[in-house]
């Protein structure tokens, strides 16, 4: 079965630096087959997923940090991309996001439209939060945040990202 795993904070201002050549290595020693990623912070596809506590143990023991690791099955990650209800942001898809959750989010969806600003819009669709930013990520208060509202760790990807992962899902 193929899945996406998702890593948080690798390659991300210095700090937990995790070659995508090393990844592979370490993903196909714990079992995993067919391991492909996608540019450098943490995006990969493969078959024969091992469990996100196994990565994060390998990761931490091969290279002395331990990102936050979600292993999504492919039916899983295929509905997010189907689910999002701001499909109208997909035109600039730098400015749509998603949240991945670690667990079901035990989200105050009151606090989290609290925490909106400048048009930003958020819904949450099962383990997944969709931020549209029409002023761009880097400008939004609400990522440093996101977390806490949700009760539950999260890693974000863009628009683009998770469209280039689901294609690659589905590439022989």
């Amino acid at each position: 079965m193929r899945s996406v795993l998702l890593l948080r904070g690798i390659n991300v201002g210095g700090h937990g630096k995790l070659p995508m050549a090393e990844l592979r290595a370490l993903l196909e020693g714990l079992g995993a087959r067919e391991v492909q990623t996608y540019i450098q912070s943490g995006n990969v596809v493969l078959a024969q997923a091992p469990k996100a506590e196994e990565i994060a143990g390998a990761i931490e023991a091969a290279h002395g940090f331990r990102p936050e690791c979600l292993v999504i099955a492919a039916e899983e990650f295929r509905a997010a991309l189907e689910a999002d209800t701001f499909q109208e942001a997909r035109a600039e898809p730098k400015l749509l996001h998603y949240f991945f959750c670690a667990r079901q989010p035990a989200a105050d969806m009151l606090a989290v439209e609290q925490a909106l600003d400048n048009g930003e819009r958020a819904e949450l669709a099962g383990r997944v939060l969709y931020f549209h930013a029409p002023n761009g990520m880097g400008k939004s208060k609400f990522p440093a945040k996101v977390e806490r509202l949700l009760g539950t760790p999260a890693t974000a990807r863009n628009f683009s990202t998770v469209a280039k992962l689901a294609e690659m899902l589905d590439a022989p």
